[in-house]
């Protein structure tokens, strides 16, 4: 193929670019209903969960429900599992993440903040982010909560400096490509020009 992909040149991510790694998924299940352990109404439970694909939403399900509710795979079963898509995937929002994660000295709790057009995008970021900062995997990550924020409600630091009318950024140098190879040119009349400041 002679256009360029969104992953970049030879298979290789674009530099500043975080591809959206995970989905969100609503998982419902419940105990097996069974007459011989007196479990005829079992309670339904259902939960937001953030996972690579459904095989993954469905064991983070399994390993939720054994810790929360000692309800596990082998005595229970999944009613439902749908995947749960943005209202409006192309607004820029501010996430807030609460989570919890095992370090290897102990359990912390933390609130992270991000800004992106989904909550999966910024759920990505939280992974990566943690993952650079702390060394902790997915396995030993466990979102509590993830909310839209208010402008007024921010509260860290390096999200407010993109709040305001009068935030641009410029884009000085600028080298023009063609489309496709069919437009490509060896030599042209003019020198390009890549300096936009003026």
């Amino acid at each position: 193929s002679c256009e360029m992909s969104a992953a970049g040149v030879n298979g290789a991510p674009e530099s500043g670019i975080v591809h959206t790694r995970y989905r969100q998924y609503q998982v419902v299940g419940r105990l097996k209903p069974s007459a011989e352990k007196g479990t005829r109404k079992a309670n339904i439970f259902k939960m937001n969960i953030f996972a690579p694909n459904e095989v993954v939403a469905k064991s983070r399900f399994w390993y939720y429900m054994s810790m929360l509710n000692r309800v596990k795979k082998a005595n229970g079963e999944i009613l439902q599992i749908n995947e749960v898509y943005e209202k409006r995937p192309s607004t820029v929002s501010t996430y807030g993440i609460w989570m919890r994660y095992d370090s290897r000295t102990g359990h912390h709790n933390m609130y992270r903040e991000y800004r992106d057009t989904s909550v999966n995008g910024a759920v990505s970021k939280m992974y990566l982010d943690v993952a650079a900062r702390h060394r902790s995997r997915f396995s030993n990550v466990q979102i509590v909560r993830t909310a839209t924020v208010p402008t007024d409600k921010m509260r860290k630091t390096w999200n407010k400096e993109y709040l305001g009318k009068s935030v641009a950024f410029p884009l000085p140098h600028r080298v023009m490509r063609p489309a496709t190879k069919a437009f490509k040119k060896n030599f042209v009349a003019r020198r390009p020009r890549t300096d936009f400041t003026n």
